[in-house]
């Protein structure tokens, strides 16, 4: 089964959490704090994150932003206070993979759980498979290299899903409600703004001139389409 690590401060929340996944097979591991969670994240073979927004030390946005920056791709749940709507859009900015709003039932965060970790278990390889080559961008699907003027690039995991996604679509219009689907896991949601911030750190990375794209172009009122 599964192991979980639980970053939450409200200490009768994270036994209730704690105890509920234990119960349904989890192995489970908490911190009470952003800085231990982090830690624990960095050390532990953990398969998912729970993480509240609202952190002593460091908060759940500062954890995310640090792991993502890492090139950790560890699925991570947010929990989120009603009414913070702009801690949902920045944690699904920094990269993580779903959030969910207190108060919240134990069967909610647990079908979330589960749809998380069943998006982050299919095949680690990408569809397309093999090495390809955009002019001084050479893309190693197979085994997660890209390299820019034979230097290699870091991306982080949704970024290469983002560039597998755009290989495996090349010259088709593919709208950001697809990438949310595809790379994201999201059937609707409400903030496809989070797909133009990943393209354009994408494109800071693949493209000669991030101003002037050659590869992601933009297609006005649809969405983008890989013409590499």
């Amino acid at each position: 089964m599964a192991k979980i690590l639980i970053v939450e401060d409200d200490h009768a929340m994270a036994i209730a959490l704690r105890d509920g996944f234990s119960y349904e097979g989890f192995q489970v591991d908490v911190a009470g704090d952003g800085e231990e969670g982090l830690r624990l994240a960095r050390e532990s073979d953990a398969d998912l994150m729970i993480l509240d927004v609202m952190l002593p030390k460091m908060t759940g946005l500062e954890v995310c932003r640090s792991l993502r920056g890492d090139g950790s791709g560890l699925p991570i749940i947010m929990l989120t206070a009603r009414g913070q709507e702009i801690d949902k859009v920045l944690g699904l900015k920094l990269g993580a993979d779903d959030y969910v709003t207190k108060p919240f039932s134990f069967m909610e965060l647990r079908a979330r759980v589960e749809a998380v970790l069943r998006r982050s278990a299919q095949t680690p390889k990408s569809r397309n498979g093999g090495t390809h080559f955009f002019g001084q961008l050479m893309v190693d699907l197979d085994h997660h290299i890209a390299e820019k003027d034979g230097v290699g690039l870091e991306l982080t995991p949704r970024e290469f899903r983002l560039l597998d996604h755009f290989i495996h679509h090349r010259g088709e219009v593919v709208t950001r409600e697809q990438l949310l689907d595809d790379v994201w896991g999201y059937d609707t949601i409400p903030f496809t703004r989070t797909v133009d911030t990943h393209i354009a750190k994408l494109r800071k990375k693949i493209e000669d001139n991030p101003a002037d794209p050659r590869l992601i172009v933009t297609v006005h009122r649809l969405g983008y389409k890989f013409v590499g």
